[in-house]
């Protein structure tokens, strides 16, 4: 889901207190918290934007939910958004607190396609490989895709590397097409 600018504006101004506060850490814990829970309860999602809902309601359910598991400024930022009338953007908020938070310690998501499952130390390889050659940190998705034949492919922000079987007869018979018989 896009982020609306409001909603950038909130996680930046998280993070900057977070990093003020040298809580970091800590306050991404709760964001994550926040967001799984969020991601698992479309119901919550819906209770939080609708706006014939008063803001007490919400904060107070948020309340319930949240507050004996988190930190004192994630509290304090919550009740901000209510008093705000923002809660509604919350789900975005905490999907653009997450993306700044690996923007600012280095960490970019790699997609990788498969066309079987590597075992423990074939992800341990390709993972310690791809932050040589990023000089990041490294979070790792893959996914099984038979229909690769063979080989990967990787996704970096923009960048595919596709060494997949499947690419590769793509290409071969691409270019057998393309040559003319004399």
């Amino acid at each position: 889901m896009p982020t609306t600018k409001a909603a950038e504006r909130y996680a930046t101004a998280l993070l900057g207190l977070a990093k003020e506060r040298d809580e970091v850490e800590e306050i991404l814990e709760d964001i994550e918290y926040i967001h799984n829970t969020l991601e698992g309860s479309k119901d919550l999602v819906v209770f939080l934007k609708s706006p014939v809902i008063k803001f007490d309601d919400k904060t107070q359910a948020l309340e319930k939910l949240f507050f004996d598991e988190l930190e004192e400024p994630t509290k304090l930022f919550l009740k901000l958004l209510s008093r705000k009338d923002r809660i509604n953007l919350l789900d975005q908020i905490t999907e653009a607190f997450i993306a700044k938070y690996k923007e600012y310690a280095g960490i970019i998501t790699v997609q990788v396609f498969v066309a079987r499952e590597l075992n423990k130390e074939q992800q341990e390889l390709l993972h310690k490989n791809l932050e040589q050659k990023t000089q990041k940190k490294v979070e790792m998705n893959i996914t099984v895709d038979k229909e690769l034949k063979g080989g990967m492919a990787i996704r970096i922000e923009d960048t595919v590397i596709d060494g997949t079987v499947k690419n590769k007869l793509s290409e071969l018979e691409e270019s057998l097409l393309s040559t003319t018989v004399e």
